[in-house]
């Protein structure tokens, strides 16, 4: 793969255009008013089918804990899959500034392969002072094994030139006190961050009631009906944001990516979208009896 193909496709992935982040994501106005799914019954019963195949992923635990911590006393939050066995009050709350490089590392790149190079980073640099200071190509040795390492150092370096430059300290901390459209506001200013991270950082980091839409999410989505199948992803973001209701985004979020990358049926309609497949069964995919993902 050229490195042109490779550029274009980390920012496919991020949801990138040549329109602004903050002008395709924070407008409020529906993009499909007609269109009524999903509905917040849907919504659940997609959640409950998926939970009950995969159960809820490991990986997302730690967020799922803090955001449990922090909504526990709000009435009326939806508590269907919480996990009993999940000491609340044991959840590590990562800084923002390590979630967002975190998310960044992980762009078009296996979760194991962004646990290593975020741990090299981390092992090479201890602090993001010492980054800083590093030079980009000593941060791309450190973060090689994650993929398009010169692109994500020059990414990681831009953001703290302009917190040190604006802020003087290297710190994303400031953001819990903002607004979902502050917050969009605030990171579309940061050069490479486009409308996906800056979702995901809602969601994980400052536990907001946010609906990311990467490639599988995207996929599933037009293949369920809930957005048209001429849909953008912009446009996918703005209408599921609309319909899913605030207290399934999280947990079903979680669910469709993970689906999506363990269902064979779900992985060729992600990889070749308008390829006919064989019809799958509903023991093979859940999904199957909502819509007409084959």
């Amino acid at each position: 793969m050229s490195k042109a193909q490779k550029r274009k496709r980390l920012n496919q992935d991020d949801g990138e255009s040549k329109t602004p982040a903050i002008k395709s994501t924070v407008d409020g106005s529906n993009p499909y008013p007609t269109l009524l799914r999903p509905t917040a019954e849907e919504c659940r019963e997609v959640r409950d089918a998926l939970l009950s195949l995969h159960g809820f992923p490991p990986e997302f635990a730690n967020y799922r804990r803090q955001r449990l911590r922090s909504l526990s006393a709000v009435d009326g939050h939806d508590t269907q899959c919480t996990m009993k066995s999940e000491p609340l009050d044991e959840a590590e709350e990562e800084s923002v500034l390590d979630g967002l490089v975190k998310i960044l590392l992980s762009q078009n790149t296996t979760e194991s392969n962004s646990q290593r190079a975020f741990a090299s980073l981390k092992a090479a640099f201890p602090n993001w002072e010492d980054v800083l200071a590093a030079e980009s190509k000593s941060i791309e040795s450190a973060i090689r094994c994650g993929g398009l390492a010169p692109k994500k150092a020059v990414c990681i370096k831009n953001i703290l030139n302009r917190l040190q430059t604006e802020r003087g300290v290297l710190c994303l901390e400031y953001l819990r006190g903002l607004s979902v459209e502050e917050v969009k506001t605030e990171l579309s200013h940061f050069k490479g961050i486009g409308p996906k991270t800056v979702s995901c950082v809602l969601m994980f980091n400052l536990q907001h009631n946010d609906f990311p839409v990467d490639t599988h999410v995207f996929e599933i989505a037009k293949a369920l009906g809930w957005v048209p199948k001429t849909a953008d992803r912009n446009k996918t973001y703005v209408h599921l944001n609309r319909r899913i209701p605030d207290e399934l985004k999280f947990d079903l979020n979680c669910l469709l990516y993970t689906h999506g990358k363990l269902c064979s049926n779900c992985k060729k309609t992600v990889a070749k979208p308008k390829a006919k497949a064989r019809v799958a069964s509903p023991d093979e995919c859940p999904l199957v009896g909502f819509s007409d993902l084959v």
